[in-house]
């Protein structure tokens, strides 16, 4: 994308970008980057309002909204952030945004995951509120060999797919038109009971055919971003240093508030602190992989990660942390051997060994998304743990009654940082309308908390 032209050629190209122009309603592949060009202003304005938009789709998904209202949801955001009165307006600022912030988001793993996952639900709920006639041309567009099921197979399999109507609450009338497909095209339909399977084979309803159409979306996208971060790291970055790069590495954080992954300055912990914080500010993964580590006198690789990192996060210096894991690992292999096995990790931590690399800590996406073996102690416990093991978990912190209750429930819809969210809610006593994404976020919001009910107390005592 080059970084102005007449309204016509913008709208023109934006089109030729959408997925050739095929006149598929106003929703757009995003196959090729628009050849047009884009005032800085304008960069960094569209991005901003897209930003808008996915974040309220983060936010609406970590409050675990139901299909029916994150439709609306997205409508709605849509319409306040993106829509203009002129349509060829709005498309030039879709396909702009999308691209600019492909950029943005292109650079990290975590970074691509988010933006990845946001943009695929944002294409998922446009795409159902298009006309079917847009939904066929979309599908054409996509280049799905798929082919209607033909009358005497339909007729064939018609009452299994009248009971699997019923089992999900539809109309026992059956939809004429349904595609033939590979059950691992549609994971989301399998997971949900809502398709007949046959010898490998998934019979899709037109009406639920979004979900064939946004997993080439997702993989295209995935794909794209790959590409880009090449792109990007190869030649882009250092080319545009003094112009892009700047917009580019503020736009990533500029609506999401402060990075909880890098420690703040402004705040710092010991280790003798750490047992306290625990009892009061930590979140349940870390408080768990705290109560392994005051148990065992050890952690495996993934738990020493995780929680390194955390505490790194939180404000434990370099030097404080060879004591606080020294401390620990020493009574069970020994001050030599510590030394020589794992303190060099420490400081890889903390970009003083290998590559310099000052690395961050871990967001509960990537936390979530871990595969803990036997012995290992990080992950998710509301993902990771029997319901009865986090029910005395959460016991523990506090939890009880109907909290703990609804918590369960948002765990069995897996809704895993949603529990976290209510669980940090029932501890602290005050709404987190944000919602949790980062342990490290739970610890400073939580510090922030307890702080504001210190100076309350403190107010009272001097009157």
């Amino acid at each position: 994308m080059e970084i102005v032209r007449s309204q016509r050629q913008l709208a023109a190209a934006a089109a030729a970008a959408s997925g050739g122009g095929s006149g598929a309603g106003a929703l757009p592949t995003y196959r090729v980057a628009p050849q047009l060009e884009v005032r800085l202003e304008e960069f960094e304005l569209f991005a901003i309002d897209r930003l808008r938009v996915l974040k309220g789709i983060s936010d609406g998904l970590s409050r675990g909204k139901r299909p029916e209202e994150m439709e609306k949801l997205v409508s709605e955001l849509w319409k306040a952030h993106m829509r203009h009165q002129d349509p060829a307006e709005t498309l030039n600022k879709d396909i702009i945004s999308h691209f600019v912030l492909r950029l943005v988001y292109c650079r990290t793993e975590e970074l691509r995951k988010w933006f990845l996952s946001m943009e695929n639900t944002l294409f998922r709920y446009r795409f159902r509120l298009e006309s079917p006639e847009s939904q066929r041309l979309l599908m054409s567009e996509f280049q799905l060999p798929y082919k209607a099921l033909p009358h005497s197979e339909f007729e064939a399999v018609k009452d299994k797919l009248s009971q699997v109507a019923r089992s999900i609450g539809q109309s026992a009338s059956v939809e004429s038109v349904f595609f033939k497909v590979p059950f691992e095209e549609v994971p989301d339909l399998v997971a949900s009971r809502r398709v007949f399977l046959s010898k490998g084979y998934a019979y899709v309803a037109m009406s639920q055919v979004v979900s064939l159409v946004v997993t080439q979306f997702r993989c295209n996208i995935s794909k794209a971003l790959v590409l880009t971060n090449r792109k990007w790291t190869a030649t882009i970055k250092e080319q545009e240093k003094d112009r892009l790069t700047p917009i580019v590495e503020a736009l990533s954080n500029a609506y999401f508030g402060p990075d909880y992954s890098q420690p703040n300055d402004a705040t710092e912990i010991s280790p003798k602190d750490i047992d306290q914080l625990a009892r009061t500010s930590f979140p349940l993964c870390m408080r768990h992989m705290l109560e392994k580590l005051r148990e065992n006198h050890h952690l495996k690789h993934g738990g020493r990660m995780q929680f390194g990192l955390f505490l790194k996060g939180a404000g434990l210096k370099l030097e404080d942390a060879l004591t606080f894991w020294r401390s620990e690992f020493s009574q069970k292999v020994g001050s030599e051997r510590f030394d020589k096995e794992y303190a060099y990790s420490i400081r890889h931590n903390y970009g003083k060994e290998g590559k310099r690399t000052d690395y961050t800590s871990y967001s509960c996406q990537k936390i979530i998304s871990a595969t803990p073996g036997v012995g290992d102690h990080h992950g998710c416990p509301y993902r990771h743990f029997g319901e009865e093991n986090l029910r005395a978990a959460l016991n523990n912190m506090g939890v009880g009654g109907n909290a703990l209750e609804g918590i369960l429930d948002k765990v069995k819809n897996r809704h895993y940082q949603l529990a976290c969210t209510m669980t940090f809610e029932a501890t602290h006593g005050v709404s987190c309308d944000t919602g949790i994404n980062h342990p490290n976020q739970y610890f400073s919001e939580s510090q922030k908390v307890l702080q504001a009910k210190n100076q309350t107390v403190q107010s009272q005592l001097s009157t």
